[in-house]
């Protein structure tokens, strides 16, 4: 016989939301000092001189650097992008992606400890946050039940809010002057004049910037950054990481200096979770590599200060890789072992792709035509002697000088280019990053050849003059067809 089933009792449906979802408690990071804190803060002013000084900064004229969404021309100092030549832009992508794999590869998460934008930010905002509120503690104490709210407490927290958001919405009006021209812009908010779209953008990525270095941080780098969850397949045991010595350091616990750790058991690591105290996403390193480590390097800092306090060794927590912790090598020796071949290949397919696109972008043709016949105008005969085929001409000058162009057309006897007034045009000029558009006729004489389609070709010859020299650009045959009526 079959044992009776015991019934289960319910599980209560608090409990189960408690599981399933984590209570966020804010992290209160503790300010270092330290090599890794000066790397931070000079990666902070080096990063936010660029963001906030390019848009500033004048080419020939015009805005430096200014993705133009409108005219559909991306200015890039004196290199001139249509939406052509994407292709640029899709190399781009794969170089920034490939080189993001090597130096993941190489040295783990640095960029996310050091350039990403929410890290900055984020630092940005602490700072303004220690200045104004003080530090962990203070602040602690300062958000905690036992500091009712005062006149002193507002004046604190509307004073960093103001700081914040000062800094959010110089933020989103720079992002926004790299779309728009940011003089333009300039003017449009002195006087209250701006587009619907540009005041939604602006307001979203200043709301945006205020919100996720304010208040998500932490959360932003857990859950919503998909490289913390991919960042595993990309390191190995030769990679440089933030590492904490368990060797060295277990068993932990606290003592006084002049403890003898020999006789009392212990290792180096004195328990005092200052380690934890400054880390801006609240892991412990000593539980291992963990996803929400940015690899800031705060973590060693503080610890260096401790160890030096207690007269020990210092690089109980440093960069190193998991084979020269487990093998007791020096950095020196696992420098050796950077050399493997996944960095081989990504840096080979790096530097052959950096090649290609440099070679592309230095020798392509700043000419660009497109010749299509008109299919909705038919081909007509003109004062009983000839036939016109209606077409339209597009060419680009993506330089930044004026440039004049020949055309010819070749295919049939006879043949001639006219513009709207019946005028034949073998010459005309194109202005400095311009987009010139218009309707052609091309005329044949008539009664010579039987009626049917010919294809004809474009032969378009272009010269620019750049510092007093005369550049000559040339452009392969355009192919049309050319149509005799019956």
């Amino acid at each position: 016989m079959s044992t009776p089933l015991t019934p289960r009792k319910a599980i209560p449906i608090e409990i189960v939301e408690e599981s399933l979802y984590e209570i966020r408690q804010k992290i209160y990071a503790r300010s270092v000092s330290g090599t890794f804190a000066r790397w931070r803060i000079y990666f902070v002013f080096l990063t936010q001189i660029l963001f906030y000084g390019l848009p500033w900064v004048s080419w020939n004229g015009r805005q430096a650097v200014l993705f133009d969404l409108i005219q559909r021309k991306f200015y890039i100092f004196g290199l001139v992008l249509w939406p052509q030549d994407v292709i640029y832009l899709t190399l781009l992508l794969i170089l920034s992606a490939l080189a993001l794999f090597l130096f993941t590869a190489v040295a783990g998460r640095l960029f996310c400890g050091y350039a990403c934008p929410q890290t900055v930010y984020t630092e940005i905002f602490m700072w303004i946050e220690r200045q104004v509120e003080g530090d962990r503690f203070a602040r602690i104490r300062l958000d905690g039940e036992e500091w009712p709210w005062s006149l002193h407490k507002w004046r604190l927290k509307v004073v960093k809010h103001s700081l914040w958001l000062i800094i959010a919405f110089w933020t989103g009006f720079t992002f926004i002057g790299y779309f728009t021209p940011i003089h333009e812009l300039s003017g449009a908010i002195l006087t209250l004049s701006l587009g619907p779209w540009q005041a939604f953008w602006l307001f979203f990525y200043s709301f945006a910037t205020w919100g996720n270095a304010g208040f998500m941080r932490e959360q932003v780098c857990k859950y919503m950054c998909p490289y913390a969850r991919f960042q595993s397949v990309m390191v190995d045991k030769d990679t440089f990481v933030v590492t904490y010595d368990k060797l060295r350091g277990e068993p932990r616990g606290s003592r006084h200096k002049t403890t003898d750790v020999v006789a009392e058991g212990l290792g180096d690591c004195v328990d005092c979770s200052i380690c934890v105290q400054v880390c801006p996403t609240g892991i412990d390193i000593r539980d291992g590599l963990q996803y929400m480590c940015i690899g800031c390097g705060a973590c060693i800092d503080a610890c260096d200060l401790v160890m030096e306090k207690m007269q020990y060794p210092k690089g109980l927590i440093r960069y190193t890789t998991e084979r020269a912790m487990l093998d007791h090598e020096t950095n020196q020796s696992a420098i050796r072992h950077i050399l493997r071949p996944r960095v081989i290949f990504y840096t080979l397919f790096i530097a052959a792709l950096s090649a290609a696109f440099l070679f592309s972008l230095f020798t392509r043709n700043p000419l660009r035509v497109d010749v299509m016949r008109d299919r909705g105008a038919l081909a007509r005969e003109v004062d009983g002697e000839r036939i016109e085929n209606i077409y339209r001409m597009q060419i680009m000058n993506s330089s930044e000088h004026p440039m004049t162009v020949n055309l010819k057309v070749n295919g049939l006897e006879e043949l001639k280019i006219l513009n709207s007034q019946n005028k034949e045009i073998t010459e005309i000029k194109v202005e400095p990053s311009s987009n010139l558009l218009m309707p052609i006729k091309v005329s044949s004489k008539l009664g010579k050849i039987e009626a049917g389609n010919y294809p004809i070709h474009f032969a378009v010859n272009a010269y620019e003059i750049e510092d007093g020299a005369k550049r000559v650009l040339r452009q392969r045959d355009e192919k049309s067809i050319f149509i005799i009526p019956h």
